[in-house]
């Protein structure tokens, strides 16, 4: 690699000197080295994929062999047979709970003359740095989907007018298999963006144990090295599929290398088929991708015997969470405080939506899709309701209600009818009446109530002769009942011309079929 040999040692200094965070500037003035030297080593430490200590246990000779381009020589027979094991092996290192330990011993059990566990590591790693240089973590299966948009857009035409919109295009890569995902959107909104994660959870067939996406500001809405607050929506999401959301650290490209260097190549393997052709609508340009994708996932990957697909479908498909059967509804929120009536108003629909007559006078959080709405106080959702879009109109859950109110919101005609009936028929005539002189029924409920309470207090004997009397008077109304029994003129044989209650006739009224 330099032109003069260096120490073992020397490069042993330098990787401490590394692992401890010192310069560049630094370490070359330590150590005697040029700057672009330095970089060398650095950049080969860096691709190997290892940490100092696992550095630090290698011989000399094999430090020497990772550091010192050494001279062309025929490759031993028993690392040619490692090196064609190492497909297969780093495909195995995806699966959850399997290690370089334990692929080594199965390695030795095949090949008991094999190379030992420092060796093997250090080709291993040797080799993924050749045949994948940008990639150095390792991903288990199920575990990430990175996602990212691509810097550069696409562009769909308006049929009618020729003018040219460019389009967004979301990328996802699961970080096992690479299987990849992409899609054209015409913006980066959260309800672009958050269509599109699903679209490619959907693609993949399952759910990965975490989404990785960038700093995005329909993912994040504040960014932090330790503890970022997420879009409320695009956790919403999260929680509907049962996964959880990693956005990558700031300044930390290792975090995102993946979903980039897939932007990288989409770029030639996409881009490129696709901007041959004009494209009038979104559907048309993402029948398009999809075409393309298809190629690009099947085709082998760089130094593998096995394609993108093939990888998912072996080791990562079966990792994956099954998908829920519904997919997710985008939601909204507003904050509105509850009325004295116990209901609290979504101002999109002017409609009002019951809760719990104990939070009366609270400020609650209305969530609502499409078909629902959620009600909630204090991170507790206290109501649910199927979304009616009728302006300046109610829906009530009776058990969200007072015993008392709950009483009062059952009262019907019908009601008072049935009871009045039960006593007797002409308390029945007489409810009828009472019902039919008010322009509503409603203005009517509180006088059938009173006149129907007389039965607890004075009996229903006394009650059906004072309503028989009333209605030979022709005066239908709470107070009327009331004097009969005060004056208890409901004692007598017959109505006389000294106790007759006059009344003005009216001819205004429905009569009793109304009611039936």
């Amino acid at each position: 690699m330099a032109n003069n040999p260096i120490s073992m040692s020397k490069i042993r200094q330098i990787l401490r000197l590394h692992s401890l965070g010192c310069s560049k500037l630094k370490i070359a003035e330590q150590t005697g080295l040029s700057r672009n030297t330095l970089k060398k080593y650095l950049k080969t430490f860096t691709s190997a994929g290892l940490t100092f200590d696992e550095i630090n246990e290698l011989s000399d000779k094999e430090l020497e062999d990772l550091f010192v381009k050494p001279e062309d020589k025929p490759v031993h027979e028993r690392l040619q047979t490692l090196f064609s094991l190492f497909p297969v092996i780093e495909k195995e290192l995806k699966r959850k709970g399997v290690t370089r330990l334990m692929l080594w011993e199965e390695y030795r059990q095949s090949h008991p003359d094999g190379l030992g566990l420092s060796q093997f590591k250090h080709y291993l790693a040797q080799w993924q740095a050749q045949v994948n240089p940008t990639m150095h973590m390792e991903h288990k299966a199920g575990d990430k989907l990175y996602v990212d948009f691509a810097g550069d857009k696409l562009s769909i035409i308006d049929e009618q007018t020729g003018e040219v919109h460019p389009v967004e295009v979301f990328v996802a890569i699961l970080g096992a298999s690479q299987l990849t995902y992409v899609e054209a959107v015409m913006t980066q909104q959260k309800e672009d963006f958050i269509a599109a994660c699903e679209n490619a959870m959907h693609y993949c067939g399952g759910i990965p144990a975490a989404i990785v996406p960038d700093n995005l500001k329909s993912a994040v809405t504040k960014s932090s090295k330790y503890e970022p607050t997420l879009n409320e929506t695009f956790a919403d999401f999260a929680e509907h599929y049962g996964t959880t959301i990693l956005p990558a650290r700031a300044y930390r490209p290792r975090d995102k290398a993946l979903v980039e260097n897939a932007v990288r190549i989409i770029y030639t393997r996409i881009y490129v088929k696709i901007k041959r052709k004009e494209y009038f609508s979104l559907e048309a340009l993402n029948a398009a991708i999809i075409t393309a994708l298809e190629e690009h996932n099947n085709a082998p990957l760089r130094g593998r015997n096995y394609s993108r697909r093939q990888q998912f479908d072996d080791i990562e498909k079966s990792a994956l969470l099954p998908l829920p059967p519904l997919r997710y509804e985008l939601k909204k929120h507003q904050y509105a405080t509850v009325a004295k009536n116990g209901h609290a108003g979504l101002s999109a629909d002017k409609h009002y939506y019951s809760v719990p007559y104990r939070f009366i006078g609270k400020k609650v959080k209305l969530l609502y899709s499409r078909h629902s709405v959620e009600i909630y106080y204090n991170y507790e959702r206290i109501a649910l309701h199927q979304r009616t879009k009728s302006p300046y109109q109610y829906t009530t859950q009776k058990e969200h209600m007072a015993s008392t109110h709950r009483f009062v919101s059952e009262w019907t005609p019908e009601r008072f009818t049935s009871w009045a009936a039960s006593i007797h028929e002409d308390v029945r005539l007489y409810v009828l009446k009472v019902l039919d002189r008010k322009q509503h029924p409603e203005q009517a409920y509180k006088s059938c109530m009173g006149i129907l309470g007389f039965a607890k207090k004075v009996g229903n004997e006394r009650l059906v002769k004072a309503c028989q009397r009333a209605l030979g008077y022709g005066a239908y109304n709470y107070k009327t009942i009331q004097k009969i029994l005060e004056r208890e003129l409901d004692l007598r044989d017959a109505p006389d011309e000294t106790d007759q209650l006059q009344m003005p006739f009216h001819d205004n009224i429905r009569g009793e079929n109304y009611y039936q």
